[in-house]
C-alpha cells in the first residue's frame, strides 16, 4: 500500500464535515487506508449528496451534530479517543455568507472554538488540521502567490468568518497547546476544489453539469476572474501528509498552502472551456453579468513552496486532467456504475494502490 495511507492503517480520526463534498471524498480515502473513521456533521448539505450515494455512513462511524453544539461535540470527540483530528466543517459558500452572515460566523468561528475545546479536553489527540481556505488571505490582487505569512483579512463573510478561524487556531495553540506533550496544531489552506460527486450551488462545475444535463449553455457570472482550481484529491493528500508529518514531529506543525501550480491557475472562462471539451455533446457557455452581484475577488493564487519543501507535497493531476476525471466521473455515475465503485476506483488511481 502506499506509504502515506499505511501510516493511517488503524488509526482513530475525527472528522468534521464528513458529510459534505470534501469531507465525503476524505473519508472514502480514510476507509480505503483502513483508518478507524468518527465523523461529526450536519446532515448532507445537498440533495443528491455524494455521502449518501456512496452509502459511506455504513463505513464509519457517523454522528449527525451541530458544531456549534460546544457539549455534543466534546462527548461525541471523548468517545472516538482518536489520534487524529481534522476540521472541515464550515459553511463553504461565499454567496451564502452575504444571505447569512451571523450563522457564516456561528459556524465558522465559534465552531472552530468549539471543537479546539474538545480537542483541548480530550488526552488521546496528538495531531489537529483547521481546513480553512485560500480566501483567508487579504487579496491585493497581486500576480503572484501569497504566503502563508502574508497578512490575513478576508473581504466576504464567508473569508473573513475562515480568516477569524485562522487567528483562533494561532490563539489555541499558542495559549493551550504550547508544552511538549500537547497535540501539534496545524492549519490548512487550499485554493477551489473541484471534483466529481459535488452538487453544492454556486460552484462553477456543478453549475457546469446541471447545465450540460438540461441541454442548456453554461452560465457564467464572471469568466475572466482567475482561481487556483484542483481535484480535491490534491488538498486532501495534502491534509492527511501534514497530519502524518506533525504527528511524527511536532515541529513541523503551523500553516500550509495546498494549491496548484501556475498552470493550474485558470479563468473561470477557461475552465468552463476545458469542461465543454472534455464533455463533448456540443456543450458550450455563456457570459451573462448580474446587475447587484456580491463582491468577488478577481485574481487569488497560493505560493505552495512551503509545502512542497517542508512536507514534500506536490500537485499530480494539472487542471486538464482533472476536469477530464470529473466528467469520467459524472458519466460513469450517469451510466449506472456504483458511486462508491468510482469514487474509489479514483482515489486509487491517484495514490497509486
Amino acid at each position: 500500500m502506499n506509504e502515506l495511507l499505511s501510516f493511517y492503517k488503524g488509526k482513530k480520526v475525527f472528522l468534521t464535515g464528513h458529510t459534505g463534498f470534501k469531507g465525503s471524498w476524505l473519508s472514502r480515502i480514510l476507509i480505503l487506508a483502513g483508518a478507524e473513521v468518527t465523523g461529526y456533521a450536519l446532515e448532507p448539505p445537498t440533495e443528491p449528496s455524494l455521502f449518501m450515494q456512496t452509502k459511506t455512513a455504513n463505513q464509519i462511524n457517523s454522528i449527525i451534530g451541530d458544531i456549534r453544539d460546544g457539549e455534543k461535540l466534546k462527548k461525541a470527540m471523548a468517545d472516538a479517543k482518536p489520534d487524529i483530528v481534522l476540521h472541515l466543517a464550515a459553511q463553504p459558500i461565499v454567496r451564502t455568507s452575504y444571505k447569512d452572515p451571523v450563522g457564516t460566523y456561528e459556524t465558522n468561528v465559534m465552531g472552530t472554538v468549539n471543537v479546539l475545546e474538545a480537542v483541548r479536553t480530550c488526552s488521546s489527540v496528538k495531531s489537529f488540521v483547521n481546513i480553512t481556505t485560500d480566501k483567508v488571505y487579504l487579496n491585493k490582487e497581486w500576480a503572484w502567490g501569497y504566503r502563508e505569512n502574508e497578512e490575513l483579512c478576508g473581504f466576504d463573510p464567508y473569508s473573513n468568518s475562515k480568516s477569524c478561524s485562522e487567528l483562533v487556531t494561532y490563539c489555541y495553540r499558542n495559549s493551550f497547546f504550547s508544552d511538549t506533550t500537547a497535540p501539534a496544531i496545524s492549519t490548512a489552506r487550499s485554493g477551489n476544489v473541484i471534483g466529481g460527486g459535488d452538487y453544492a450551488t454556486d460552484r462553477i462545475i456543478p453549475d457546469c453539469i446541471r447545465a450540460v444535463e438540461d441541454e442548456k449553455a453554461i452560465i457564467l457570472r464572471n469568466p475572466n476572474s482567475t482561481r487556483p482550481y484542483q481535484h480535491v484529491l490534491e488538498c486532501l493528500r495534502g491534509y492527511l501528509i501534514l497530519a502524518k508529518a506533525q504527528y511524527e514531529d511536532k515541529k513541523l506543525a503551523g500553516s500550509y498552502n495546498f494549491g496548484p501550480d501556475d498552470e493550474s491557475c485558470v479563468t473561470t472562462g477557461e475552465l468552463a472551456d476545458l469542461f465543454c471539451h472534455a464533455w463533448g455533446e456540443n456543450a458550450s457557455w455563456k457570459n451573462v453579468s448580474e446587475a447587484n452581484a456580491p463582491h468577488e475577488a478577481n485574481f487569488l493564487k497560493l505560493d505552495c513552496s512551503k509545502s512542497k519543501t517542508v512536507l514534500g507535497w506536490h500537485p499530480q493531476w494539472g487542471i486538464k486532467q482533472a476536469v477530464e476525471k470529473i466528467v469520467e466521473w459524472e458519466k460513469a455515475v450517469q451510466g449506472g456504475e456504483n458511486s462508491a465503485d468510482v469514487t474509489d476506483r479514483q482515489i486509487k488511481q491517484y495514490f497509486g494502490v
